[in-house]
């Protein structure tokens, strides 16, 4: 196990095997994002992305809430100004910028979850929340607009009428409407959160790294430039992965009866 704190020091971050596990941490505000906080998440990311070590992330938040969205008394006059942009080492969390993150990332889920965590949430691909787990997209009360994917993500997940009303509303809904909307993949017991989501991770680990990649790129490019763009590159997509060493070990391992021994290549 192995813990690293570069960047402004707003995220932790530590590598258990395979894993990354990357925390929100600005409890004391309600993890709410400034911009010191936005630049070391984006900067978590990309480190992530770019460690061949690491094939899976679990997003987190220290303390009793994920997060209360962006902390708009310091971020607005910047971003008003044009004055913040993502390190160029970074990633974008939201995946609204390009380049976007290519690996899997589960997201832990407790307490407050507003605005653009309920974006982190929608942009994650496995999303595990506690049950006493609170959402809420506030931004047309603050005067802005859902800005982090919500308004592609949240209605093609939710339908257009449920996202509708929680958009333009600003009402509140708990963990079980946001299962019922598509938003979670599993409600646990609060406390519980972290531990759920670290076994999906473990699992995502254990599977051919190269063939996850595979998987995300077609369903991202599906999501983003439509059903048949993504179908057009499927053949291509499978040539390009089957004479890989990993697609070699998978069959070996399936005919010896054994746990394959994945390593990316």
């Amino acid at each position: 196990m192995s813990e690293a704190n570069s960047g402004p020091g707003r995220v932790t971050r530590e590598q258990r095997g395979h894993l990354f596990l990357i925390g929100l941490d600005r409890a004391g505000k309600r993890n709410a994002f400034d911009s010191a906080m936005l630049t070391d998440l984006s900067l978590a990311i990309g480190e992530y992305e770019r460690d061949d070590e690491l094939r899976c992330a679990v997003l987190f938040a220290h303390g009793e809430h994920f997060t209360a969205g962006l902390d708009l008394m310091e971020l607005t006059p910047k971003l008003a100004s044009g004055g913040f942009k993502y390190p160029e080492e970074g990633i974008d969390p939201w995946g609204v910028s390009k380049p976007r993150r290519t690996k899997p990332v589960v997201v832990a889920v407790q307490g407050t979850c507003w605005t653009a965590g309920i974006e982190l949430v929608l942009n994650a691909d496995i999303a595990i929340a506690a049950s006493n787990a609170r959402f809420a997209h506030l931004e047309v009360l603050r005067g802005i607009p859902p800005s982090g994917g919500s308004t592609v993500r949240f209605t093609q997940a939710a339908g257009w009428t449920d996202a509708m009303r929680y958009m333009l509303t600003g009402e509140e809904f708990d963990a079980e409407d946001a299962l019922r909307m598509r938003l979670l993949t599993e409600v646990v017991e609060p406390g519980q959160e972290l531990a759920r989501a670290l076994e999906y991770a473990e699992r995502i680990a254990k599977a051919a790294p190269l063939a996850i990649k595979a998987t995300l790129q077609s369903a991202f490019q599906a999501r983003d430039e439509g059903d048949d763009a993504a179908l057009s590159k499927l053949n291509e997509l499978l040539f390009t992965i089957i004479r890989s060493e990993d697609v070699r070990e998978g069959v070996m391992a399936m005919m010896q009866k054994r746990a394959p021994v994945f390593r990316g290549r």
